[in-house]
């Protein structure tokens, strides 16, 4: 009885089981053709359940135009050390229907020697990109292990969920709406340097999520150098929270395209100025910057007064962060860095902004940031909810800003755990550690340990030395 029933189940199980699909093989190096990577693509592009590509190539591909991948079930690229290189101006690697993508021991290469004098005439091209589709729900993954990008004009790695595409916006969730899809990214033992040189806010790894879906990405043991605009840069516009894990992983000298040396001469010889009521009507201060090798780069600022005459104006470049993530509707910003550095950025180091219904949670253990043109570390919560910090073995030397910043602008507390962190020559020496309570909601600090060798600064917060 027993052995005819497991027979049964065996005969049930071998009539049920899937057999794995075979993968698609890439087996030479031409640009298009049998057994190139461009018609791998398109095989895997016709599949109904996904598909896995292997390329087993000795050398390296170079391709004479951008690759596309136009399925929507997901593909996974397996290579062997190989760079997918690509000598003009154009996205490298394109998903245009919201599949998930996995890539592993794989580099991709653009032309490269881009900068603010030598701009990208297409506007930005990207290393890797995926774009969502209107009507996707679920999940969407990309999952890099072992990847290289580098010399590309746009964005290094860029998934998009917003119906403006690369005119989408930055900063307190830009502009554009999105499907109800989730975007998670894994990235492990991955490279970016040397993009986004070609054109205006181009990141190292950038991630516009504009509906109802939030973001998830984990960064292990990966660097982001050499980037014009921020080396990671998470855009969450919609519902949805923002939860990121970093490890181990390097935002270096970035933020660059805007370079100070060329464009501080297209500022106004007066900067900036602030008037008393009625003595300066907004035609008398400098008008908007134009005629620049990109106008864009100069942020001009104006405040007045309710009769109209100007209260205060400020010039200044639109210079870029080692990691900015924006949280800017119902949902909570969820960071954690433990290791790692955040040295050299030409604005923050780690800028966090949460705005809308949810809390600002930025944890970092053992992370270090240094020589960071602004604060090391800063973290905003302008609305009802809270601005959560624990820091652990961190530290922030010699950077122009603040070195740990945590404010809340609306109701909400303040509340944060430092034990063993090191500051020193952070904001002109002024400024080590500052905790902002400006509304309702209090405000509660404890510090244990560490060397502080400035000022703590506190507003609405009760600082506890231990």
């Amino acid at each position: 009885m027993r052995t005819t029933l497991s027979l049964s189940l065996v005969a049930l199980l071998a009539a049920g089981a899937v057999q794995a699909q075979a993968p698609i093989t890439v087996t030479n190096t031409a640009n298009s053709g049998e057994g190139s990577f461009r018609h791998a693509l398109e095989l895997a592009a016709q599949e109904r359940e996904g598909a896995r590509i292997v390329i087993l190539t000795e050398g390296d591909i170079a391709v004479e135009s951008g690759l596309a991948y136009t399925g929507q079930v997901p593909v996974e690229i397996v290579g062997r050390g190989q760079t997918i290189s690509l000598d003009v101006d154009e996205t490298i690697f394109d998903s245009t229907q919201g599949a998930s993508v996995s890539i592993t021991d794989l580099s991709f290469e653009g032309p490269g020697g881009f900068s603010i004098e030598n701009k990208s005439k297409t506007g930005g091209a990207k290393g890797i990109s995926l774009q969502m589709r209107d009507e996707q729900a679920g999940e969407a993954r990309l999952v890099l292990d072992t990847v290289a990008v580098r010399g590309v004009s746009g964005h290094g790695i860029h998934v998009s969920d917003c119906s403006m595409a690369d005119q989408c916006g930055a900063g307190s969730g830009g502009a554009g709406s999105g499907s109800r899809v989730s975007i998670v990214a894994e990235l492990s033992d991955v490279i970016v340097e040397n993009v986004g040189t070609g054109a205006f806010d181009r990141d190292g790894l950038r991630i516009d999520e504009r509906g109802d879906g939030g973001i998830r990405a984990t960064i292990r043991r990966s660097s982001f150098t050499g980037i014009g605009a921020d080396g990671v840069e998470l855009d969450e516009g919609g519902a949805g929270d923002v939860i990121v894990t970093a490890t181990d992983s390097t935002f270096s000298k970035n933020g660059f395209y805007c370079d100070p040396e060329i464009m501080a001469q297209y500022l106004p010889d007066q900067p900036e100025g602030e008037f008393e009521p009625g003595q300066m009507p907004e035609s008398d201060i400098p008008a908007k910057v134009e005629g620049s090798p990109d106008d864009a780069c100069i942020e001009r600022a104006v405040e007045t007064y309710d009769d109209g005459s100007v209260e205060e104006y400020e010039f200044a470049l639109d210079l870029d962060d080692g990691f900015d993530v924006d949280e800017a509707d119902d949902g909570s910003l969820d960071i954690l860095v433990v290791g790692g550095e955040v040295n050299g950025n030409l604005d923050e180091g780690m800028d966090m902004d949460e705005m809308g219904a949810g809390d600002l949670v930025a944890t970092y253990v053992g992370t270090a940031a240094s020589g960071n043109t602004d604060d090391a570390y800063k973290h905003s919560e302008a609305d009802d909810g809270a601005a959560i910090g624990l820091l652990s073995g961190a530290s922030a030397n010699d950077n122009g800003g603040v070195g740990f910043v945590y404010e809340e602008e609306g109701a909400g507390d303040v509340t944060a755990e430092v034990t063993d962190v090191t500051t020193s020559g952070n904001d002109d020496g002024e400024t080590s550690l500052e905790f902002v309570q400006e509304d309702d909601g209090v405000g509660t600090v404890t510090i244990t340990g560490g060397t502080l060798a400035e000022e703590m600064a506190a507003e609405g917060v009760e600082l506890s030395q231990n």
